[in-house]
Order: structure tokens, then C-alpha cells, then sequence
């Protein structure tokens, strides 16, 4: 992607949460390559936050790290205000902080799982674009959610709760966009699919990747620089700026509208 150029991009700021791995590192080098101003948002992942910066300085793009926790109201304030303080605006939120935190049957779960499960992956999403919100009513700024296909079927073995949040944050889009766009601010998700990423390094076995994989018609599962194209087209005022309240699906044809 760093051979396409979207000039609309150059300048903008954009808070990118869970920045330091995967999809989210992905889009923080894909903005910054098109000369966007990048806070990489990480909480545990710091080594790999800290690499993800080094690749964007070295290709003399301006990024800024910033650390903290989603699950909590105020570190989610703290991370909103020292963006802004720092890059002087927000002009887009990219919420892509989440993940399933284990494989764990729904009888086998506890509130404490219930809980984390649904603050990291629902209500990040919820609080911390209501504290960026000043700051993209003043730009009249995008917001892109990271949802999965797991809303869309229930999710995998022991995935079930991680797919009910996401379900949440497919039905916020729509919803924040709807209530957002006399503010000038368009909403819009991307929903990937089977992608390569440590998520499934982490919580998915050779046997669940192969059962997933001969469900795409492509006959792989994606990269997180294929997830790139999509985030970049919702970024760009030149490209969609009558698109809002859209889920695109990035998954290899596993599902189809």
C-alpha cells in the first residue's frame, strides 16, 4: 500500500489503539507512509510498540507512542489527552484494541471473564470515542471501528462472548454513525476475517486454523496487510466521504453479504 497515494491522508493525525501488533501495526505504517501523523496506542506489548515506531521513523514518518489501559475509563481519557497534546488534534480514531482473552466455554466462564471480555472488546469502543469526540467534532473527523467476523456467526469454540462483543461493536458503527453525522463525523468498521495475526497465534491450534481455512473460498487466510486497503479508503474524506454506518468485510469470500 505504500506505493498508492491518498493525499488527503498527509497531515491528518489518527489514534491507532492497539497499535503494536497485527492489524493495528499494519494500519499505524500504512497511515504514517501516507504522511499522517500516528499515536500508536499498545498497554502490555511495548517491545513490539516500540518497533512498530522505529519501522514508521525510519521511513521519516511522524508517530508518537502512547500507553495504557481501554478497560479503564480514565487511562482512556489520559490516552485521548496526551495524543492531543502532543500531535495538537485527533482527526480520525482507529479502535482496533481487543481480543477473545482465551478459548473459554460460556458454562466454564466466569464474571470476571464476562467482564474483561466485554470492556476491552465493547466498551473500549464506546468510551474512548466519547472522550475523543471534542476533538473530532472540531475536525470533523472518521472513526473506524475494528469488528470480526465472529459477530456475524457466533464465533468458534469458546469464542462465544468474544463474538457477542464484536456484535456490539458492528451495532455501535451504525448506531455512533447515525447519531454522529450532524457533526460532520462519519463512522464506518471493518469486519476481517481468518487473518494472520498473534490473535490466532495465541488462541487458535493448527487443527481450528486448518477447519477455518477450508470455509475460504480463497483456500487461505488473510494478512494484515491485505486489512490495510479498507481502513485506508474509510480514512480518506476524497475517497468516501458519503460512506458511514458500513461494515466492509475482509475475509477471503468465507462470507458473503
Amino acid at each position: 500500500m505504500t506505493d498508492i497515494r491518498i493525499p488527503d491522508l498527509a497531515g491528518k493525525v489518527f489514534l491507532v489503539t492497539g497499535g503494536s501488533t497485527g492489524i493495528g501495526a499494519a494500519v499505524a505504517r500504512a497511515l504514517a507512509a501516507q504522511g499522517a501523523s500516528v499515536a500508536v496506542h499498545y498497554n502490555a506489548s511495548e517491545n513490539e510498540a516500540r518497533a512498530v515506531a522505529e519501522s514508521i521513523e525510519k521511513d521519516s514518518g511522524s508517530v508518537f507512542l502512547v500507553k495504557g489501559d481501554v478497560t479503564s475509563v480514565d487511562r482512556i481519557e489520559e490516552i485521548v489527552r496526551r495524543t492531543a497534546d502532543h500531535l495538537g488534534r485527533i482527526d480520525g480514531l482507529i479502535n482496533n484494541a481487543g481480543g477473545m482473552l482465551g478459548r473459554i466455554a460460556i458454562d466454564m466462564s466466569d464474571e470476571a471473564h464476562d467482564r474483561a471480555v466485554v470492556d476491552l472488546n465493547s466498551h473500549s469502543v464506546l468510551w474512548m470515542t466519547r472522550a475523543a469526540l471534542p476533538w473530532l467534532r472540531k475536525q470533523r473527523g472518521v472513526v473506524i471501528n475494528t469488528t470480526s467476523i465472529a459477530a456475524r456467526v457466533g464465533g468458534g469454540g469458546g469464542a462465544v462472548l468474544y463474538a457477542a462483543a464484536k456484535g456490539f461493536v458492528s451495532t455501535i458503527t451504525r448506531g455512533m454513525a447515525r447519531e454522529l453525522v450532524g457533526d460532520g463525523i462519519r463512522v464506518n468498521a471493518v469486519s476481517p476475517g481468518v487473518i494472520l495475526t498473534p490473535f490466532h497465534e495465541r488462541y487458535s491450534n493448527e487443527e481450528q486454523m486448518a477447519g477455518m481455512v477450508s470455509t475460504i473460498p480463497m483456500g487461505r487466510a488473510g494478512t494484515a496487510d491485505e486489512c490495510v486497503g479498507a481502513f485506508l479508503f474509510l480514512a480518506s474524506e476524497a475517497m468516501s466521504s458519503y460512506v458511514t454506518g458500513q461494515i466492509i468485510e475482509v475475509n477471503g469470500g468465507q462470507i458473503m453479504p
